[in-house]
């Protein structure tokens, strides 16, 4: 119960702290909506008038993958640069258990873009939200912010190894949404994305959510999703203490 507190207290605080960003707003409100508004032109030109609620979807996954990739990216940096990183490494706790809330967060605050392309979507363009499984649209939505903030935690452990995670964040960005099918299928990308896409949760996260706006499997790609973020959270977790135990053997904590 120490540990699920821990982790609640923290999300909270972390959620709290991201959403009085301006730079953190602008990414998960006005971004999505910018690639929103592109995707249902885009879509309205090809006469796919029945995917217009899919690429709004497909934006808004857009959008939490940028919060959580910058967040991510930023979270182990923003520490150090705030002068809090030796306390949170210094706590009676795993740095993994410490680390998490911070990169769940950015997910729970990129939710903002998935709403906001939604919105945007039925009161400037009439998109009805008919979802196939409304149900399962919710509990997708939920495990995907999750399963996003378990890979931030495993990006977290790889960028705090640069000294400049961000110019890593800012390549990964549009590659990743890319190749995970969140706008453009899967289908119509060239046969060696296929297997990088396979290991990536933002690929079942937001084929889960696809499917559950059109009808479909949504269970078994949720499943996947799951699957592959715990993956990322026990690699990350173990990434994370082999940092600090050589952080701290060559008292360089503040800059590794």
């Amino acid at each position: 119960m120490s540990t699920l507190r821990l982790l609640t207290v923290g999300t909270l605080l972390h959620v709290k702290q991201i959403s009085r960003s301006p730079f953190e707003i602008a990414i998960a409100l006005v971004v999505p909506v910018v690639q929103a508004t592109l995707a249902v032109y885009l879509f309205r030109s090809s006469g796919e008038q029945h995917r217009l609620l899919e690429a709004a979807v497909g934006a808004g996954v857009m959008g939490v993958w940028s919060s959580v990739l910058f967040g991510s990216g930023g979270a182990i940096q923003g520490q150090r640069w705030q002068g809090t990183l030796e306390m949170i490494m210094l706590a009676p706790r795993r740095p993994v258990l410490v680390v998490l809330p911070i990169t769940i967060a950015t997910g729970l605050t990129g939710t903002y873009a998935l709403l906001a392309t939604l919105v945007w979507g039925r009161l400037l363009y009439g998109i009805r939200l008919d979802f196939a499984h409304p149900a399962a649209f919710v509990v997708a939505a939920v495990v995907c912010v999750v399963a996003l903030g378990m890979f931030g935690l495993l990006l977290a452990a790889t960028f705090v190894l640069m000294r400049n995670a961000n110019a890593l964040a800012n390549t990964l960005e549009y590659p990743v949404w890319l190749v995970s099918g969140m706008l453009v299928p899967i289908t119509v990308l060239p046969a060696w994305t296929t297997p990088i896409a396979a290991v990536l949760p933002t690929t079942w996260g937001a084929r889960a959510l696809r499917e559950a706006t059109s009808g479909g499997p949504v269970w078994p790609s949720l499943g996947i999703c799951l699957g592959i973020s715990l993956l990322c959270l026990v690699l990350g977790g173990f990434a994370l203490t082999h940092v600090e135990r050589r952080a701290r053997a060559a008292a360089t904590l503040a800059l590794a």
